[in-house]
């Protein structure tokens, strides 16, 4: 990937930690309104930034300024987030729950080898087949999920990014496999099923938008006990238990298109969430079932994905699209060939 793409990625993903972004137009059913951020000079530096060699950092100004204190003599405990800038997407690794706080992507034609403007790099196109599940050494020994940790769990090693939407190289299919990019996941009815499903709407959203941004986001819910109480619980695996098991998933998209051939940098902005459980789904499910607003989803994470000028102004996504999956059996159709067929995209 391009270092502008890898920047542009990275700037993304900044504005799901400290709620930034800029969006040049947002157009309304009403009036198009232009979202800019205003010049104030006063604001504090970035909490990320951009190192030389194009990977993202603690600000030094943050650092320094956190260590400053008496207190913090001899080491800041943290908690420090684990920026993972890649070739296809960028994630934050949370070490205490040992699987992504959040995973981030921007999806194109081009990004997924549709189209002739930006074809895979190196010899051929990526192979699935070729990439294999590793542990992240990038990560602290002592804060890694381990491949041990997923041995007879119960559990897929569930992709936050899937390898399909990683189509530029080896290379970047590659590192979706990383356990930094992975979670629990129930298996049969979720992950190999409605959350394949609901990837593959995703991925044919591209088809429609000239720009589509994925977030994945684990999370835990609670729930209401007999005695009236909320609790939130949810299961580890590991020997010891290390890697939490997520109790719900969020998949949360903002699309852009031109308003009209007339108006190209006039952008038509829709956003969307859904919220799944970590559990066995009918096929038959409809999509709109698990909508979601997307201010509940940041709430429930702790996070500001978008500003509240993109929220305000920005038409949901089942309004500019139909949001209905396609059944279609993933590992069916890997097991068999002549089952895979392409499929058009949500209109």
């Amino acid at each position: 990937m391009p270092s502008a793409a890898i920047i542009h990625a990275a700037c993304f993903a900044v504005g799901a930690v400290v709620g930034g972004g800029v969006v040049s137009a947002v157009a309304s059913r009403k009036r198009q309104i232009p979202i800019t951020t205003s010049a104030n000079t006063s604001l504090a530096p970035p909490i990320i930034e951009m190192g030389q060699s194009g990977g993202a950092k603690l600000s030094n100004a943050v650092t320094a300024s956190a260590l400053s204190s008496p207190v913090l003599k001899y080491g800041h405990p943290g908690p420090v987030p684990d920026l993972l800038v890649r070739k296809a997407y960028t994630a934050a690794y949370d070490r205490r729950l040992r699987h992504p706080a959040w995973t981030a992507e921007h999806l194109t034609l081009a990004s997924l080898g549709k189209s002739n403007q930006q074809r895979p790099s190196g010899d051929g196109s990526p192979d699935r087949s070729k990439s294999t599940f590793v542990e992240d050494e990038s990560l602290p020994a002592m804060f890694r999920a381990k491949l041990q940790d997923y041995f007879r769990s119960g559990y897929d090693r569930g992709h936050m990014v899937p390898a399909a939407d990683a189509k530029l190289s080896q290379e970047a299919m590659d590192e979706t496999f990383l356990l930094s990019n992975i979670a629990p996941q129930v298996g049969v009815g979720f992950n190999r099923h409605y959350w394949a499903y609901l990837e593959d709407w995703c991925r044919r959203l591209t088809g429609s938008f000239s720009d589509v941004y994925v977030f994945t986001i684990p999370l835990y819910l609670p729930r209401k006990d007999a005695d009236g109480k909320f609790r939130v619980t949810y299961e580890l695996i590991g020997s010891p238990p290390n890697v939490a098991v997520p109790t719900h998933f969020a998949k949360v998209v903002l699309t852009s298109r031109p308003l009209s051939p007339s108006a190209p940098d006039v952008l038509e902005i829709s956003t969307g969430a859904f919220v799944l459980p970590n559990a066995i789904i009918p096929d038959d499910a409809p999509l709109e079932g698990f909508v979601i607003p997307v201010d509940v989803v940041e709430r429930a994470a702790g996070l500001n994905l978008f500003s509240d000028a993109v929220k305000a102004n920005s038409k949901h996504i089942c309004k500019s699209t139909k949001c209905d999956v396609v059944v279609r059996r993933f590992d069916d159709a890997q097991k068999r060939p002549e089952m895979r067929r392409a499929i058009s995209a949500p209109k």
